[in-house]
């Protein structure tokens, strides 16, 4: 998880092409075989005082973080099919993937595929401590799937689906909720200030702080305020 080790991966992708001897750039031995990128074991000092300015860990969480994310990842990226699966482990009893999948394209900040650290980590870092205006505008980023500047009852209705197959039947909801549908509706009955049948980021904001449901989402997309 961390697109702060693309200059080591670039250095360590140079070193196996050396080693091929000229019979196999892709190869150290020659065979044909790809080596898997392996990521820095620790941060540099660089790396943590840029991650020390944009995030709110400190050098000491951060680097406990690095060392965990490259445990579970070597190569230093997060796949989406790793990361669908660390919902699985959360949420067993449902089905987290689409809700994973929608997730996994906001922390992608540069929709290359895979969640590097610092991606990772920023994203974390404004969902378990950001303020109320940075959360909001992380999820307002969630719910616009299309990223144009506005949620539609589509878009919402999307990702309160992918919530409500997430969660299973772990909660029981209020009739005026038991589908995506109503929900949604609800939602956009108190949000939707012209009737336009679509929320502005303001509308969605000025909503979502009269209805700590939509906020709760990113608990489920993130935890975990306690790593030290």
């Amino acid at each position: 998880m961390g697109k702060n080790n693309s200059k080591h991966q670039k250095q360590a992708a140079t070193a196996d092409a050396a080693a091929g001897n000229g019979t196999d750039s892709a190869s150290p031995n020659g065979t044909g075989k790809v080596k898997p990128k392996k990521a820095s074991k620790k941060l540099t000092a660089e790396e943590l005082q840029e991650l020390e300015k944009c995030t709110y860990f400190t050098r000491k969480e951060l680097r406990k973080w690095y060392k965990d994310f490259v445990r579970d990842c070597p190569s230093g990226e997060l796949k989406l099919d790793e990361f669908q699966s660390i919902y699985k482990q959360f949420f067993p009893n449902g089905d987290p993937s689409k809700f994973a999948e929608f997730v996994f394209g906001v922390f992608d900040y540069n929709h290359d595929g895979h969640i590097s650290f610092k991606e990772f980590i920023m994203a974390l870092s404004i969902t378990s401590r950001g303020t109320i205006d940075e959360k909001l505008d992380w999820a307002f980023s969630l719910y616009d799937v299309d990223k144009d500047g506005h949620i539609t009852k589509q878009e919402m209705e999307n990702i309160v689906d992918a919530i409500y197959c997430m969660i299973g039947n772990m909660l029981e909801l209020p009739t005026d909720e038991d589908t995506p549908q109503k929900r949604v509706e609800k939602i956009f009955s108190n949000m939707d200030l012209n009737l336009d049948g679509q929320l502005t980021r303001e509308e969605f904001k000025l909503g979502s702080k009269s209805d700590p449901w939509i906020v709760q989402a990113l608990s489920m997309s993130t935890s975990d305020d306690d790593k030290s």
